[in-house]
């Protein structure tokens, strides 16, 4: 979601959205870790993924969120699929950091 979209659903309902993580893996702190890892197994790991392209050949919706979170524009479910399988390496990093702490 865009800077003005969450300002207004701020405004609107009074949420705190924040912008997708798009630091790379070294860079992320544990809680951006978990907030992208679940985000990228939440929407790339579903059993049936929605449509990555329209009629016309563009991507969709779906597939231009991971845009916003710093992953490349899924074209294929493989692609879907790997960005799933980062999300879920993420959560696991995510895991043992805090099972140290």
């Amino acid at each position: 979601m865009t800077a003005a979209g969450r300002r207004a659903f701020a405004e609107r309902d009074g949420s705190h959205l924040e912008p997708g993580v798009r630091k790379s893996d070294a860079e992320m702190t544990p809680s951006e870790m978990r907030r992208k890892g679940s985000w990228a197994v939440r929407f790339y790991g579903r059993a049936k993924l929605p449509a990555l392209r329209d009629k016309d050949g563009n991507p969709t919706r779906f597939a231009l969120s991971a845009h916003a979170w710093g992953e490349p524009v899924p074209k294929t479910v493989a692609a879907a699929r790997r960005i799933a399988a980062k999300g879920e390496r993420l959560l696991k990093r995510y895991h043992r950091i805090k099972q140290r702490s």
